[in-house]
């Protein structure tokens, strides 16, 4: 059976997003998605409240930077610059995305057997890199339908519950080609899905 695992842990030195948000403390980076290209590189994209374009563009790690609008970036990260870090390569896991960085710290989400977050642990442990167990939560049953996941999935990328909002829900309608009244519904039930299955993690989180 596996379960959702929710680590915060700190980067390391060297590491772009690390680095990046420790330079700017209260900026949070919201990555959105993360792909890696071997040989120590990969690209990603990410956004934040405020502009970070010139500590992005002014980090070793970084080869270039591409603005996107909206204070959205596609970087282009140089060898060394900062992937996914050697625990989570270990233990063959990856964490969801979107996943924010703040002050040096990343919030992980990780969907994986028990097995392979005692490794995790393990790991990060052994690797002494900073770290905290924020909550678990067995995968019983499914929260939310192959359609409500899409549908989540979508409002989460196109910035539907970012503040402030970076799409309406009638462009996000037209995105997903349903009427405003049925996305408005379906995002109704998902959210309450959402809060009452995670009621316990964010109570304690």
């Amino acid at each position: 059976m596996t379960q959702n695992v929710r680590i915060q842990v700190r980067l390391p030195e060297g590491h772009w997003s690390g680095d990046v948000s420790r330079s700017l403390p209260s900026v949070v980076l919201r990555i959105e998605e993360t792909m890696p290209l071997g040989k120590g590189r990969g690209t990603a994209t990410l956004s934040a409240a405020e502009d970070v374009q010139v500590a992005l563009r002014e980090h070793a790690g970084i080869d270039e930077v591409r603005a996107l609008g909206n204070q959205r970036f596609a970087v282009d990260i140089a060898s060394g610059g900062g992937g996914f870090i050697r625990p989570l390569r270990t233990v063959g896991v990856v964490p969801r995305s979107p996943f924010e960085v703040t002050n040096g710290w990343v919030d992980w989400t990780f969907s994986c057997t028990s097995e392979q977050a005692l490794n995790l642990l393990t790991e990060l442990t052994k690797s002494g890199i900073p770290h905290n167990l924020v909550s678990t939560r067995k995968n019983e049953s499914r929260l939310l339908t192959k359609r409500q996941l899409e549908i989540f999935d979508a409002a989460v990328k196109s910035g539907y519950y970012d503040v402030p909002r970076k799409v309406t829900l009638t462009t996000l309608a037209e995105q997903l080609n349903v009427a405003k009244s049925t996305l408005s519904a379906s995002l109704q039930r998902i959210e309450s899905k959402v809060m009452n299955g995670f009621e316990n993690e964010i109570r304690t989180s």
